[in-house]
């Protein structure tokens, strides 16, 4: 029975959760937080214990070393517990953390750094705690400073976060249908199409198009050079806002600190989050030109229309001074685009020897690995019939498995596009590492027998995965 007020027996502790079996693990995961989940990841043995972290690597309870070729979806561009980041955190600590009745300065500090780095004119930050909250922000700026118009354009296969406004604007059906209706006056348009964008933007009834200069989730989809250009030019054609969503494309991750600075466009509102924070503590932000944000939050009665509690808070904005220092002190763009350029030239020659795969695209060290879908033949057997349900839209998975639990390699598919492997370590990943897990593809390959294979015979390889 719970009595209001009082401590319960069954009550656990920080040192009982650090002493949790995997199986403990798992029954509170399934009990209180989230069963299907804990059935996805024990299905493919990702639900290992992992209690050291550092750089690339992180360790499991057993002392084995895992390469993390996932980074935290782009979280980790400087690697896990980057020691810059957790002294800065450290050097705060005596600071009161959450202070609104005044001002922050280490906040106004970071919003000074951003406003020096961010493209053209951008300069008014908003902090929040997480990249769909920056989503959310944008949005409701975009609305109020357009009077008149409330359409907010969005790419179809796109992802821009899951609470109620982000999701209104990504592109999967699947994550939107169980939530509708959702914010009206949204519409999807193809990615990378300025034809079918302008048919959309001539109406003249448009607020804003919200777009990422590569769609992550939506499998590491590059769109063609000049693309973010010919949006601009439009955008400004029609008398609608820009927003660009680099919450995983900025700070490094593509070859650039900011991936829109390929086609040298600057964006009306601009929305960051992931490594902003360093990987140790949440931040998400958006940045606006002054202009846009003074037509709605400048002045006595408006300053306080959209607010955040914790967002500015003390931890968060000296990890974020930090982060953007190492970042670019490190010359983490610079190396993010030569070792992807290597990346993606291993994995092509990898393209030409295995028909398995489809498609190896992406910039810097956001890169996307697409398997071709197996159909029919032995998968059969496999899954029950449910070919293109399960073996079809989740080979990647299967491989992903393949590579934690053999190779001990972290990697992931992408949420919109599970055929594709996402391969995105930390900035600081060496090429010895990017060899071995070149190396490792090939061995799981080689094992499932994929060389000049067809696809009718792909059931083999995924028999082989699960012995």
């Amino acid at each position: 029975m719970k009595i209001s007020g009082q401590l319960p027996d069954s009550m656990l502790t920080i040192e009982d959760a650090m002493k949790m079996n995997r199986q403990e693990t798992r029954n509170l995961y399934r009990r209180y937080i989230n069963p299907a989940f804990v059935a996805v990841v024990s299905l493919i043995d990702f639900d290992k214990q992992f209690v050291r972290a550092q750089g690339e690597y992180i360790w499991d309870v057993e002392g084995r070393r895992y390469l993390d070729f996932l980074g935290g979806y782009g979280a980790l561009n400087l690697g896990h517990n980057p020691p810059e980041i957790l002294e800065a955190v450290k050097s705060v600590m005596e600071r009161p953390n959450i202070l609104q009745a005044t001002l922050n300065p280490l906040a106004s500090v970071l919003a000074h750094n951003l406003a020096q780095v961010t493209p053209g004119d951008l300069e008014k930050v908003f902090f929040c705690n997480s990249g769909t909250e920056a989503v959310e922000g944008a949005l409701k700026l975009a609305r109020a400073a357009m009077p008149g118009r409330k359409k907010i354009l969005y790419c179809e296969n796109s992802f821009h976060g899951k609470s109620y406004g982000s999701l209104s604007v990504t592109g999967r059906t699947k994550y939107q249908k169980p939530f509708l209706p959702l914010l009206p006056d949204c519409e999807a348009v193809a990615f990378g199409d300025l034809q079918a964008l302008e048919e959309k933007l001539s109406a003249q009834d448009v607020a804003a198009f919200i777009v990422e200069p590569i769609q992550g989730e939506g499998g590491i989809n590059v769109p063609a050079g000049g693309y973010l250009a010919g949006v601009r030019q439009l955008c400004d054609h029609y008398g609608s806002l820009l927003i660009v969503d680099e919450i995983q494309t900025g700070f490094g991750r593509t070859g650039r600190l900011f991936a829109c600075e390929y086609d040298r466009i600057v964006p009306d509102i601009m929305c960051l989050a992931k490594s902003l924070g360093g990987g140790v503590i949440p931040i998400g932000a958006y940045i606006a030109r002054p202009g846009i944000w003074d037509k709605v939050y400048n002045g006595m009665d408006k300053y306080a229309l959209h607010t955040s509690t914790f967002g500015g808070n003390t931890l968060a904005m000296a990890a974020g001074i930090a982060a953007l220092s190492g970042i670019i002190t490190q010359n983490l763009a610079l190396q993010a685009e030569e070792k992807g350029s290597y990346l993606i030239a291993k994995l092509r020659e990898l393209q030409e020897r295995y028909d398995l795969i489809k498609e190896v695209r992406g910039r810097g060290l956001l890169i996307g690995l697409e398997f071709k879908q197996p159909v029919g033949g032995a998968l059969d057997k496999l899954t029950g019939g449910k070919v293109n349900e399960l073996a079809g839209e989740y080979f990647g998975s299967l491989v992903a498995g393949e590579l934690m639990n053999k190779h001990q390699i972290i990697t992931a598919y992408t949420l919109n596009n599970p055929n594709v492997i996402r391969l995105e370590p930390p900035l600081t990943v060496s090429i010895a590492s990017i060899d071995g897990v070149v190396d490792a593809l090939i061995a799981i390959f080689e094992r499932g027998g994929f060389t000049k294979v067809t696809l009718s015979s792909v059931g083999t390889a995924i028999r082989s995965m699960f012995k």
